[in-house]
């Protein structure tokens, strides 16, 4: 079954998650192939299941405590989101492998942008020299079928993230596209690279869905 590729173009974070969630629904019951969703969020700081300490926040930062890995993350424009919807009791339910596997889409997506980024081991996420942090990925798996995915900052502002410790860590650490290469960049830019990308890593043809929000029936008939 090929793989699909949906763009939601810049969705509102709740919206998007009850999306998400229908399209995992989907592809558990089978009407639906494996699909990567990318999209670009309004800001907002999310929650897994690690918790956070949130003190210091500015009140009008809207928080969503959500069921994927890991600690708090903020999205926002310029941050490209990929949410990966993959059934893994036909790949060996191997959530490990997995998860370096969504890494890996996201280090040959910034390639062509001349940056090297890779996983660090004992850390979560895609690294620059193992020092700076470009990608967040945190994953849920419910019936073998994974939901939410990685975030990539492009040229999203990276201010938010000093106001809290992103995935446990000082925010600092993070960084873009932008910061590493001293150029523009764009969600619409990377998008199409981690596309690519998704093919390469999960080794199967994909087809491309237009539009700003797919629902289930048209993710199957991608």
């Amino acid at each position: 079954m090929a793989l699909a590729v949906v763009d939601w173009g810049r969705t509102s974070y709740g919206d998007a998650l009850a999306r998400m969630r229908v399209l995992r629904a989907a592809r558990a019951s089978g009407s639906v192939p494996d699909t990567l969703i990318l999209t670009e969020h309004d800001p907002v700081v999310t929650v897994g299941v690690g918790g956070a300490d949130l003190t210091g926040l500015p009140p009008e930062l809207p928080v969503v405590h959500v069921e994927r890995g890991g600690q708090a993350t903020f999205h926002g424009p310029g941050q490209l989101v990929g949410y990966a919807i993959v059934d893994l009791s036909e790949r060996g339910r191997d959530v490990r492998r997995f998860v370096h596997d969504l890494e890996e889409v996201v280090a040959r997506s910034l390639a062509p942008s001349g940056i090297v980024a890779a996983r660090v081991p004992g850390k979560r996420g895609v690294w620059v020299d193992g020092r700076r942090k470009i990608a967040s990925v945190g994953v849920a798996v419910e019936q073998w079928v994974t939901f939410h995915g990685f975030a990539l900052n492009v040229s999203v502002d990276l201010a938010p993230f000093e106001r809290f410790d992103p995935c446990g860590l000082p925010g600092s650490v993070m960084t873009s596209v932008e910061r590493e290469t001293g150029r523009p960049a764009s969600v619409a830019e990377l998008a199409p690279r981690a596309a690519a990308a998704w093919t390469t890593v999960f080794g199967v043809p994909y087809v491309r869905s237009e539009g700003p929000h797919p629902d289930a029936a048209t993710a199957a008939a991608a």
